[in-house]
């Protein structure tokens, strides 16, 4: 570790301890010392205690600002004035994407002009971490753990601590057009059978696709059979998994599908093409997630979606994200904050932006109340999830995603030998992790 990175670090230690202790004293809270304290990600309430929104009161005079996409604003809106008649805090919306949030934030935070509660997808709470950005999950951190998806709250963790408030996971899953395919299929000998007769690409008539240059997809491959990213399920950056012998495997089957299904190169497989192709009628299958749903509808395709389908004998695994609330470190009401970040995740608030917005729920209950399940979709997608991977928070992923990318464009576009594109890519990795050290 360099002296710049264990600084940082130390800061941020510090930061996180000086707030904590500030919460107390403002706060004037009875809760027991336990509740300051950061439990593990297992760690979870007993029937016994009083809920724990009881014990967090506000800080006097306490106003926040919140973070959020636009299409998250009529729910955010509605929920923050609950809110503000329960706490007598007042909020206001400031729309800004999710993906550029943290990067605002790197700058905002420290001069005080960052929102008090912040939203990102869950594979950049590493770099937050690391960065000083964001408080723990810790007064909640129990029930979070108890009342949502073990992928979810695995998601929001990082080095054994929660940071995040998780509102909604997503993953991918198989689209299929009802006219081709009355029941989906589920094994790719059937989608190899099917193609033989069907595959027609003069007429633009494919059987299958996904987004061959998108590592984000290609990656269901190689975990299905074994492979992964980094060991220790993603928290160990010394191990790399994408050239073993289950990564081996999951490839070399995937490059069998160009002959047998998909006979194209990668760059070819953009997500325009393909979208437009199913939308036409003519692309059978579409390796796609929940947010093409609403296209596909006005486009009046008659379609499906269920799980991926299985190979080698094993279901398709995929990857996933899971969407939650963070509390930005250098707020001024740490208290408040946290309990806007709660509300805003918590039961009642994940069944309203299901209702409102079709957000698959993170939240157990939620997830099997009939409102949910009685979609087929969404029950594929929630299926899909239950055997899905969350993407890596490390901020190693970096330094993954140009040689994987590079590599399967070799072995897919170039006809290269697996192994050796994976070793290649593997050894790209590991030196470009030791140059941003």
């Amino acid at each position: 570790m360099t002296g710049k990175k264990a600084a940082t670090i130390l800061l941020a230690a510090s930061l996180v301890a000086s707030l904590a202790a500030c919460s107390k004293s403002e706060s004037g809270s009875s809760a027991s010392p336990e509740a300051s304290q950061v439990p593990s990600a297992s760690t979870a309430p007993s029937a016994s205690e009083a809920p724990v929104e009881e014990a967090l009161q506000p800080e006097p005079g306490a106003t926040l600002k919140i973070w959020e996409d636009k299409p998250q604003q009529s729910f955010v809106e509605a929920r923050i004035k609950e809110f503000q008649e329960k706490y007598g805090v007042t909020v206001t919306f400031e729309e800004l994407p999710p993906t550029d949030q943290v990067t605002k934030l790197t700058t905002d935070g420290p001069a005080g002009l960052g929102a008090d509660v912040v939203v990102f997808p869950h594979d950049k709470v590493g770099g937050a971490v690391q960065a000083g950005l964001i408080l723990p999950n810790d007064v909640f951190a129990g029930e979070v753990t108890a009342a949502n998806a073990e992928n979810a709250v695995k998601a929001v963790t990082f080095e054994d601590v929660l940071y995040g408030y998780p509102y909604s996971i997503e993953t991918y899953g198989l689209f299929y057009n009802k006219k081709l395919f009355p029941t989906p299929p589920t094994t790719f000998d059937e989608i190899i059978n099917f193609a033989k007769t069907y595959n027609d690409p003069k007429n633009n008539k494919y059987t299958l696709m996904w987004e061959l240059q998108q590592f984000y997809y290609d990656f269901g491959f190689m975990a299905t059979t074994g492979g992964y990213i980094f060991g220790d399920d993603n928290t160990n950056k010394e191990d790399i998994g994408l050239n073993n012998e289950g990564a081996i495997e999951g490839i070399t089957f995937m490059k069998s599908l160009k002959d047998a299904v998909l006979p194209v190169k990668t760059g070819d497989v953009s997500g325009d093409i393909k979208n437009g192709l199913f939308s036409d009628g003519t692309l059978a299958l579409d390796i796609n997630g929940p947010w093409r749903i609403s296209e596909f509808k006005e486009a009046g395709v008659d379609f499906g979606v269920a799980p991926l389908p299985s190979f080698n004998g094993k279901p398709m695994k995929s990857f996933s994200g899971v969407k939650g609330y963070y509390v930005n470190a250098f707020t001024k009401y740490p208290n408040a904050s946290k309990l806007l970040a709660e509300f805003l995740s918590n039961k009642d608030s994940q069944m309203k932006n299901f209702e409102m917005n079709g957000t698959l729920p993170a939240n157990k209950e939620v997830a099997s109340d009939p409102k949910v399940t009685g979609d087929p979709t969404n029950q594929a997608f929630l299926k899909q999830f239950e055997n899905s991977v969350p993407m890596p928070s490390l901020p190693e992923m970096n330094s993954v995603w140009g040689p994987i990318t590079s590599a399967i464009s070799d072995i897919w576009d170039g006809g290269k030998d697996v192994k050796t594109s994976l070793d290649t890519a593997v050894q790209q990795i590991k030196d470009s992790m030791k140059s941003s050290k």
